[in-house]
C-alpha cells in the first residue's frame, strides 16, 4: 500500500526524492551520510537515519543488507513518480529531431518503425509501438495484374497514400480482361470501406451466395479473398532495443531475462498489456508488479496513446529497469506519441 503525501513530512519527502535520484543515477544503496550531504539540509546522519527508518516503516525504502544504505522499493518508486517527480521538458532541438524522423511522407509501416527505433535510441531502453487498430486501414483502390504460373500481382491503395503490393497464387490462370473486371467490381463495391470489414463481408458472400454469383463476381471474390487474406497481419506491435536491457547496471538474472525475451517473442502478454493501455486512453506507468505480469516484476513500462483524426489508434512506450530516468523518459514517450499521431494523420 502506497503512503499518502500527508503521512510524510516535507523533509522526509525531500530526502526520499534525493535518495531515489541518487539511486537511479548510481545504482548503489544510498547511505545516510551521503543523503545528509546531498540533501542540502542542515541535518546530521543520525537524523537522516531516523527519517529513513520512518520511510522504511512506510515500505518506501528498504536495506538490501543490514549494514548497507537504502534503496527505493516499488512503492517508493510509485510515490516518487506520483508526488515528487519533476518532469524535464524536451528542448526544441530534440523535438525537431523527433519531428524530422517521423516524416509523414513515409508509409505507415516506416513511420511505426521510425517511432520504435527513435524511442530505443533516445532512451536506451526497449521500445514498443502498437500497430494502428484495424479500423484505421481504409481501402481506396485495388488493381489485379496477371503474372506467370497462376500468379497475380495485387496493388492496394490504403488510406489515400499508402501503396501495398503483394503476389497471390490462384487456382487457374486469369486473363487481363477478367482481372480488370474483377478490380472494377471491387472498387465499385468496397472503395472507402474498412479493410477488415471488407474481408468479413467477402467471407459471408462466399459462404452464402456463391451459387448465385455470375462468373465475373466469382473471379472478383476469389481475387479479393486471397489478396486480403494475404494482407500481412504482421506483428501486432513492433519492438526495438531489446538488447539495451542486457546493458543495465543492476542486470537481472539470466533466468529473468530469458523469461522476458520469451514474452517478447510470444507477444501475448505484452499485447494484452498494450490493449489495457489502449482502453485507458491516457499515459500509463507500470512499476514492477503493477503490470500484473511476473515477467515484468523487475521492470517499468511507460506507455502513451497516439491518436489519428481525434481517435486513439494505438499506443507506444518503453520497457526498462525500475531504476530509469522517469523525468526524462516520460516526456520522450509523450512527445513521440503526439508526433507519431500527427504524422499518421497527415497521411490520411
Amino acid at each position: 500500500m502506497v503512503a499518502h503525501t500527508k503521512e510524510i513530512s516535507e523533509r522526509a519527502q525531500h530526502l526520499l526524492k534525493v535518495l531515489v535520484g541518487r539511486y537511479i543515477r548510481d545504482g548503489q544503496p544510498v547511505s545516510s551520510r551521503t543523503l545528509a550531504r546531498d540533501a542540502g539540509l542542515d541535518l546530521s546522519p543520525a537524523t537522516v537515519r531516523n527519517v529513513m527508518a520512518d520511510l522504511e516503516d512506510l515500505h518506501l525504502v528498504t536495506s538490501p543488507h543490514v549494514s548497507a544504505g537504502r534503496v527505493p522499493t516499488l512503492q517508493g518508486y510509485r510515490f516518487f513518480v506520483d508526488s515528487l517527480l519533476t518532469i524535464q521538458s524536451l528542448d526544441s532541438d530534440e523535438i525537431q529531431l523527433l519531428r524530422a524522423r517521423l516524416d509523414p511522407d513515409k508509409n505507415t509501416h516506416s513511420l511505426l518503425e521510425s517511432a520504435s527505433s527513435l524511442l530505443s535510441e533516445i532512451t536506451q531502453l526497449a521500445s514498443v509501438v502498437m500497430l494502428p487498430r484495424r479500423e484505421q486501414v481504409t481501402l481506396r483502390q485495388v488493381e489485379f495484374l496477371a503474372l506467370s504460373a497462376k500468379r497475380v500481382l495485387v496493388i492496394l491503395v490504403i488510406n489515400e497514400r499508402e501503396v501495398q503490393n503483394r503476389i497471390i497464387h490462384t487456382d487457374r490462370d486469369y486473363s487481363p480482361s477478367e482481372l480488370q473486371q474483377a478490380a472494377n467490381y471491387m472498387n465499385a463495391l468496397f472503395a472507402g470501406q474498412d479493410l477488415f470489414q471488407v474481408r468479413e463481408r467477402l467471407v459471408a458472400e462466399m459462404n452464402d451466395t456463391r451459387e448465385n454469383m455470375n462468373r465475373m463476381m466469382l473471379v472478383a471474390v476469389e481475387m479479393a479473398d486471397k489478396a486480403f487474406n494475404a494482407e500481412p497481419q504482421g506483428d501486432d506491435y513492433m519492438m526495438a532495443g531489446q538488447t539495451n536491457l542486457l546493458n543495465i547496471a543492476e542486470q537481472p538474472s539470466i533466468k529473468t531475462l530469458r523469461q522476458l525475451f520469451e514474452a517478447f517473442n510470444q507477444k501475448r502478454d505484452i499485447l494484452h498489456l498494450l490493449d489495457q493501455c489502449l482502453k485507458t486512453q491516457e499515459m500509463q506507468i507500470f512499476i514492477g508488479t503493477e503490470s500484473g505480469y511476473d515477467v515484468l516484476k523487475d521492470f517499468s513500462v511507460i506507455t502513451s496513446p497516439y491518436a489519428v483524426d481525434g481517435q486513439i489508434a494505438g499506443v507506444l512506450g518503453v520497457i526498462g529497469p525500475t531504476r530509469m530516468l522517469y523525468e526524462r523518459v516520460i516526456p520522450i514517450v509523450d512527445v513521440t506519441a503526439k508526433l507519431l499521431g500527427a504524422a499518421l494523420e497527415q497521411r490520411h
